[in-house]
């Protein structure tokens, strides 16, 4: 499988045909729902695919793409990979900006590199290269490669190696 294009980004994958008129699942990988509304254009392969219906169901979405009328076209585009353009909000937070950014703290302490980026039921965290996790609610900003955290005294304590002497 080849990487993204680097100005898109995943947000789905399609999933088996649903019915018989090409309806297709999708699992979408954001919370940004505006990715399968009607008219919105996401990549495929090569292809350009553009949303004609779309409904939740049970935790995905059921997808109608343009030009994509029965079964035997929605087979073929099982499994697929979604991608898309990144939406601009500046209140925002993205994992692609976080990740490989320097996080430092309000006070100016640097504290490494954000490596990754954990689902977490309460909250994500920031994997850091030193090991420390960081919930994302302590981030104030992400900008130009670089975020901001101000976080509860004693949380990077925490990953600190404690002397067995």
């Amino acid at each position: 499988m080849t990487d993204p294009p680097p100005d898109l980004l995943e947000v789905g994958r399609i999933g088996r045909p649903h019915g018989v008129r090409g309806e297709l699942y999708v699992d979408l990988l954001t919370d940004r729902e505006e990715r399968v509304a009607v008219g919105s254009r996401l990549v495929a392969r090569d292809d350009t695919l553009e949303v004609v219906a779309a409904r939740p169901s049970n935790g995905r979405w059921l997808v109608m793409f343009a030009g994509v009328s029965d079964r035997t076209q929605a087979e073929r585009l099982t499994g697929v990979q979604l991608l898309a353009a990144p939406i601009e909000d500046p209140d925002a937070l993205w994992v692609h900006e976080l990740i490989g950014s320097r996080v430092i703290e309000a006070g100016g302490v640097d504290r490494g590199r954000c490596v990754s980026v954990l689902a977490n039921p309460a909250h994500d965290l920031l994997e850091l290269d030193s090991g420390a996790l960081v919930p994302v609610t302590f981030v104030v900003s992400c900008v130009d490669g670089v975020t901001t955290v101000d976080v509860p005294e004693g949380l990077f304590d925490l990953v600190e190696p404690i002397s067995g002497d």
